[in-house]
């Protein structure tokens, strides 16, 4: 009968009419029948069992390539025949020298060796296959027992050492596969170890990159930034920032707008890093251009802040950049001694220092950047003879004692108070010079008059 996977002849050559009957099984393949041990099966009449052909199944090939070097060529033979079946494609040599050459033409994945060889022994050859290809394992298999060649064949590299005869030849296929599987998993690992060397070549330069990107941002946006401290007339102007990445989204300004009027402003970019320091460009291209139109009388001749802070707003929007800031602006006229100012969103409030004491300037607003519809309002206060006026970003907030917000802006017009309104005495206050990290930039600026 045929089998139903394979078309392989299944033969009954012994039988009786007995109720158990005994029946010999033998299986063609190819045309050529093979016993299964000539195993007598018993059987029921009328329900013969199918055989178990598993055993005669070929074995799967591999992409493995073997050379097996000995000088019997009997057991040569036969390790290659048993490797052969075993699914490896092998090739053989009968001494170390034709190994060596055949070696360096098939580059094989495995070497089998015997070590007492004509030309070239076995541990020289492992020398030269190692020199050759360290990847490549070599098997010993040996009729030398020597302790001394075993301990001298391991040094030299060799993956295993078995001792000739091998009673058993799925040793030898098993020493083998484990030798091949570890060769693969050294390979794996050394490309991946090539991938990883090269990721990290390659992280380094983009870092490098990245580094001289920086420094060329950070570069731009200090050259950006107004000298300090600056000084005209009677008023003075000095500011810090402190960024808490290598560059910094807030920014503070300071100029002259005609020979009676100066604006300043500090603002504070959503955001930190690089992307939010891109929009103190935007900030100082948008007042600039601002600055030149008002002074060839266009579209804002009078400067106001509130419609600085309006034009900025509209700006960002338009610029579609997914950023908003929050801005205290104002402009001073010296012959008056008035300061008009705008707020945009932002905290803490401007503090005003004077004759001992502190306080906060009144003022609200949306912040700068966020809706079409904002607009802001000009507040105007007559500055005292002696004072200094304190804005500070929302980073320093982080550095004041309290849990909420209000606990925090309350202690704020009494530190600077205790700093007398000064830059210096506030960054003795705030201990900037010993800060670590910070989760946020800092910006101070203060703007003062005949103060002591």
């Amino acid at each position: 009968m045929k089998h139903p996977s394979d078309g392989s002849t299944v033969c009954a050559l012994k039988g009786t009419s007995e109720t158990r009957q005994t029946y010999q099984v033998v299986a063609c393949y190819c045309g050529e029948a093979r016993s299964e041990s000539s195993k007598w099966l018993p059987v029921t009449p009328g329900r013969l069992r199918q055989p178990d052909l598993a055993p005669f199944a070929p074995m799967p090939k591999t992409s493995a390539k073997l050379l097996i070097i000995d000088d019997d060529d009997v057991v040569r033979a036969s390790l290659a025949a048993y490797l052969e079946d075993s699914g490896f494609s092998v090739l053989q040599a009968s001494n170390g020298l034709q190994g060596i050459q055949i070696f360096e033409q098939e580059n094989p994945d495995l070497v089998v060796c015997d070590l007492r060889m004509p030309q070239m022994g076995g541990l020289e050859l492992i020398r030269q296959v190692t020199a050759i290809a360290p990847q490549t394992p070599v098997i010993v298999v040996s009729g030398a027992g020597v302790m001394s060649d075993a301990v001298e064949a391991l040094r030299l590299g060799a993956a295993d050492y078995l001792i000739k005869p091998l009673e058993d030849l799925a040793v030898l296929e098993h020493s083998v596969r484990r030798a091949l599987d570890r060769a693969r998993l050294l390979t794996e690992n050394q490309v991946y170890r090539e991938k990883l060397e090269k990721a990290n070549r390659e992280l380094e330069a983009s870092l490098h990159l990245l580094q001289e990107d920086q420094d060329a941002g950070r570069q731009v946006q200090m050259n950006m930034l107004p000298i300090t401290p600056w000084s005209i007339d009677a008023f003075k102007f000095a500011h810090q920032i402190i960024p808490s990445l290598y560059l910094s989204g807030d920014f503070v300004d300071y100029f002259r707008v005609d020979e009676r009027r100066v604006a300043f402003y500090l603002a504070d970019v959503s955001g930190h890093g690089a992307s939010s320091a891109f929009i103190t460009v935007l900030l100082k291209f948008m007042t600039t251009r601002l600055l030149f139109e008002s002074k060839r009388g266009g579209t804002l001749p009078e400067f106001k802040p509130s419609d600085v802070l309006g034009h900025i707003n509209r700006g960002l929007i338009s610029c579609k950049l997914g950023k908003h800031v929050t801005m205290v602006g104002g402009v001073i006229d010296e012959e008056s001694g008035k300061l008009t100012y705008a707020v945009g969103g932002h905290l803490p409030l401007p503090v005003l220092y004077s004759e001992g004491q502190a306080h906060y300037l009144e003022g609200r607003g949306l912040p700068v950047g966020l809706f079409n519809e904002a607009t802001y309002q000009d507040h105007e206060i007559d500055l005292p003879e002696s004072f200094s006026l304190t804005m500070l970003s929302d980073g320093i907030l982080d550095l004041l004692p309290g849990d909420t917000l209000k606990e925090k802006e309350a202690v704020l017009p009494e530190l600077v108070k205790t700093a007398g309104g000064s830059l210096d005495g506030l960054q003795q206050v705030f201990e900037l010079a010993t800060l670590g990290e910070m989760p946020d930039d800092i910006a101070l600026l203060v703007l003062s008059r005949n103060l002591e």
